[in-house]
């Protein structure tokens, strides 16, 4: 698709060379990547990429923004099955094979590039959403901090990232999430009902 800006045509796709551009900055982290790597990547001279896009900060900012909105679709989608337990088991598990998906980096650009520490807050924060609701619902104990739980949740993340960085398979990640699911409170306990004999 030909995008259009202040009246006059792009050489390039704009999305393409934005796709290209996260995926640099995936690879090899914002401090490491220069103007050359990511012009090179993109397949743009310098005057249009800075022409469509700005300086390399604005570019890194527009190209983590779209890969966050990405993640949090996918956070959101698991959040919504019906327990705690589901919703927490397929993010994991989601976590793992995105992790590890041969069509593009290994680990998360998210959890790993220092930068977007703001951005891991929203995701605790929408974690840590779930597991309320998983409190008000039965699902967890009224005792949960899930605030502490929602932390954990994101070093397992984290962790998993690194894994994967380090040449860890899916299999290797799923493990990793199976064994944080352990870690999980069992649900409430159900209430007794009826009249005691």
């Amino acid at each position: 698709m030909l995008v259009v800006m202040a009246g006059r045509p792009r050489s390039f796709d704009r999305d393409a060379a934005l796709l290209a551009a996260l995926e640099q900055f995936w690879r090899t982290g914002y401090e490491e990547t220069s103007v050359a790597m990511l012009t090179s990547a993109m397949g743009v001279t310098p005057p249009s990429l800075y022409a469509a896009f700005g300086d390399k900060r604005r570019l890194f900012e527009e190209a983590s923004a779209m890969y966050f909105e990405r993640t949090c679709e996918a956070v959101d989608r698991a959040a919504e099955l019906p327990t705690t337990h589901e919703a927490i088991a397929a993010i994991l598990t989601d976590t793992a094979h995105a992790h590890t998906d041969p069509a593009t980096p290994a680990g998360c650009l998210m959890l790993t590039e220092p930068r977007l520490e703001p951005q891991r807050k929203i995701i605790h924060r929408r974690l840590q959403d779930r597991l309320d609701q998983g409190v008000r619902d039965g699902d967890l104990p009224a005792t949960t901090n899930t605030d502490h739980l929602a932390s954990f949740l994101v070093a397992v993340m984290r962790g998993m990232s690194g894994c994967a960085r380090d040449g860890g398979t899916a299999e290797d990640l799923v493990g990793i999430a199976e064994t944080a699911m352990a870690a999980l409170p069992a649900p409430a306990p159900a209430r007794a009902t009826g009249t005691p004999h």
